[in-house]
């Protein structure tokens, strides 16, 4: 494949500019799926499922609108406590619960990334373990307050005011965004997109 174009089906402007960072020509794909989770569904394993759902969806649009043949990359971030799936907050209510659960803790970010073309599909998942110091309930308020947290999983972003909740991190800090660098170049190279 000569060029870096790729299409991007998800809305997150995390995932936009981590690959943008990399060099690549992104076109943007729609991709809506019902996210909700199956019972008794571990989160790696719905993590991964989201992930590849995506990417059928966005196929299937990509064919149905008749658009140009490029790689579709999909992804999902999912965070879990205790095997409980904590998602993007309805409210923010919800979101004052997720971190209040978070708050002295550590819990698992989970990201697959899935990417097909001309009939081939490779997909990682990524788990990275984030740990948080213990939160004042004014602090979380002031937090939801700024609106960072109303449309990420877990309800924080790590690469905002939410980092400064993070005490420790074992893993991968783009991970954590919503897109592991390495491992998404990894398979873009089974694609024959080189970074370099």
């Amino acid at each position: 494949m000569s060029n870096k174009q790729i299409y991007l089906a998800s809305n997150s402007p995390r995932r936009w500019e981590l690959l943008k960072n990399l060099g690549l020509d992104l076109l943007r794909l729609s991709s809506e799926i019902d996210e909700s989770p199956q019972v008794n569904e571990k989160a790696d394993e719905y993590c991964l499922r989201i992930a590849k759902q995506k990417n059928q969806e966005a196929q299937a649009v990509r064919i149905a609108e008749n658009l140009a043949e490029h790689p579709i990359l999909t992804a999902d971030t999912t965070v879990s406590i205790d095997g409980k799936i904590l998602g993007k907050p309805k409210d923010e209510q919800d979101a004052f619960a997720m971190l209040k659960m978070l708050s002295g803790r550590t819990h698992q970010v989970f990201t697959a990334v899935c990417i097909s073309y001309r009939g081939k599909q490779v997909e990682c998942l990524h788990t990275s373990e984030v740990s948080f110091r213990r939160l004042t309930d004014a602090e979380i308020h002031a937090y939801i307050a700024t609106g960072e947290p109303m449309d990420k999983a877990g309800a924080y972003g790590i690469q905002q005011f939410g980092g400064v909740f993070v005490e420790r991190l074992s893993g991968s800090f783009t991970g954590v965004m919503g897109l592991p660098v390495f491992e998404t170049a990894e398979l873009l190279k089974q694609f024959d997109l080189q970074i370099f």
